[in-house]
């Protein structure tokens, strides 16, 4: 009954639209760009790069999405209360101790595998769990915490905070831009 419009070169689904099936190539629907003879969504990755299309409506194989990104993190939805950001850890690396006074967040681990860290105090991580592809981390305001990637390819995850934590749009494309960000913040 429905049929998805050609979607090369996208990796993955990004706000794709359905049409009905008697869809005419090279017609521009609304939320389209013509690009060929196919009509391909003028929202999401070309190439692998994202953009933040918060306050709006978006859906997205998030799974895919975070695979794809090779960012250290970039914000792909920024809303009111809530923003989502892809992450990119590199072997050996993680996502550095930080704590946030009124944010809960929400991590979701899409590939690789590492080691989670949480405590009261910067000194005193007391709670720590090996983690791998599928593992969901919640991490209360008020807690200090940290990723590391033990494993042997990067660490591909998704963090979700409540309220946002980071400016529309963010992208940092290494762990260091993304701490001397935050400094002049």
């Amino acid at each position: 009954m429905y049929n998805y419009p050609y979607m090369y070169p996208y990796p993955y689904d990004v706000n794709q639209p359905v049409y009905p099936a008697d869809m005419q190539r090279g017609w521009t629907y609304p939320g389209m760009v013509n690009h060929g003879s196919y009509n391909q969504p003028m929202y999401g990755a070309y190439n692998g790069a994202f953009a933040d299309f918060g306050r709006q409506p978006y859906t997205v194989n998030i799974n895919q999405a975070a695979k794809h990104n090779n960012m250290y993190r970039t914000a792909i939805w920024t809303g009111e209360h809530l923003q989502v950001t892809l992450m990119s850890i590199p072997v050996g690396g993680d996502v550095g101790l930080e704590v946030h006074a009124d944010v809960d967040q929400f991590l979701r681990i899409e590939e690789g595998q590492g080691l989670v860290q949480m405590g009261d105090r910067r000194d005193r991580l007391n709670y720590q769990r090996h983690v791998g592809d599928d593992s969901a981390i919640m991490v209360p305001a008020r807690t200090w915490h940290n990723i590391i990637n033990t494993g042997h390819q990067p660490l591909k995850l998704y963090s979700i905070y409540a309220p946002p934590h980071h400016p529309f749009g963010t992208v940092h494309p290494t762990k260091d831009i993304a701490f001397a960000s935050e400094e002049n913040h």
